[in-house]
């Protein structure tokens, strides 16, 4: 069990090598028969124990030779430059899925299929998400630059809205979704994709999951 309280509420913009929507949202197998992603937070408000984390923001990148759940996976953890040294402890342990109910969150998830865990590095960091207009972006000059933006029909070009409820997710309750252009330059985990899959919601998530409804 946790023995630590936590809480945050934040904006997620997660980008993947996958085609729109995800075959991971539905149980089915990655597209290209393998998974690579890039993931950004901007925690809103939260605290783990006694630290304030109103304001952080925090990078991922991930790997997986097949899909997740067949583990052998890599992942790096990016934390902003403006963090002090107690935010950055926390967002480790948050990212590494510790002091969370089994299977509750996506990072714990992710932790019993995660093979290596780089050191993390800190950088100066840009995360934008605007969920309505689906367009986001993650920078980490040198690193990884991504974008989201609407998905367009492939006729007309009008930009397209799907949003997708997943009421027992362990990663977000609602997201609308998008396209994704991601491109990596010193990474230790190389990604590049055009029109590849994004999505954007705003999360809220404690030990025992995420906060549905």
């Amino acid at each position: 069990m946790p023995n630590i309280d936590w809480r945050i509420e934040a904006q997620d913009f997660t980008t993947c090598n996958c085609d729109f929507s995800c075959p991971c949202q539905f149980n089915a197998r990655p597209t290209h028969g393998h998974c690579r992603a890039a993931v950004g937070f901007h925690i809103e408000k939260g605290y783990w124990d006694t630290t304030p984390l109103d304001g952080v923001t925090f990078v991922g990148l991930f790997a997986w030779p097949g899909a997740i759940h067949e583990g052998r996976g890599e992942a790096h953890l990016i934390v902003d430059a403006a963090t002090t040294e107690a935010q950055r402890r926390a967002v480790i342990a948050l990212f590494r899925g510790e002091e969370t109910e089994p299977g509750a969150t996506i990072f714990n998830v992710f932790s019993n299929t995660i093979d290596t865990y780089y050191e993390p590095i800190v950088r100066p960091i840009e995360v934008e998400a605007d969920i309505d207009e689906r367009t986001g972006r993650i920078s980490v000059p040198g690193i990884v630059q991504g974008t989201g933006e609407p998905i367009r029909n492939p006729v007309t070009g009008a930009p397209h809205r799907a949003r997708v409820t997943l009421p027992h997710g362990f990663e977000y309750h609602e997201a609308e979704y998008a396209s994704s252009t991601v491109t990596t330059q010193e990474a230790l985990i190389p990604l590049e994709w055009t029109q590849g899959h994004a999505h954007l919601a705003r999360v809220a998530w404690t030990p025992q999951g995420v906060i549905h409804g």
